[in-house]
């Protein structure tokens, strides 16, 4: 983890809603939340930010979310930044592509409930 008071959190979705709620959850946890509107702008923070961890939707207008996610990883500078999906896909084999095939950290469904979002990223905070 880094040097900061608190981990700082990157959220890449173009719902500001949800950057907002997400915000709110995790703002009362003790997290810094930036939010990227969209793939792009998160792509460019990411590396700007250096975050803790990476929330990242998936169904983005300007970039998809796996293209950012592989992007992510094949930065030495980035690569070891823990990624977890938020994703209204709930299908189940879109959760095992996600965890088992891309390898992300965590995939966490829309909706849901705020103990998940949190628990699931002190999870991979901790690893």
């Amino acid at each position: 983890m880094s040097e900061r008071n608190s981990p700082v959190i990157l959220y890449i979705e173009d719902d500001a809603e949800m950057i907002d709620l997400v915000t709110l959850i995790l703002s009362r946890q003790g997290y810094q939340v930036i939010g990227a509107h969209g793939g792009r702008q998160g792509l460019d923070m990411v590396r700007q930010e250096q975050p803790d961890a990476i929330l990242l939707d998936l169904m983005m207008p300007d970039m998809d979310g796996w293209d950012v996610y592989q992007q992510v990883k094949a930065d030495k500078t980035t690569a070891h930044i823990p990624v977890m999906v938020i994703s209204a896909k709930t299908q189940t084999i879109d959760q095992v592509l996600g965890l088992h095939v891309a390898k992300v950290d965590a995939y966490v469904c829309k909706p849901f409930h705020p103990q998940e979002l949190i628990h699931s990223l002190e999870k991979i905070l901790n690893r």
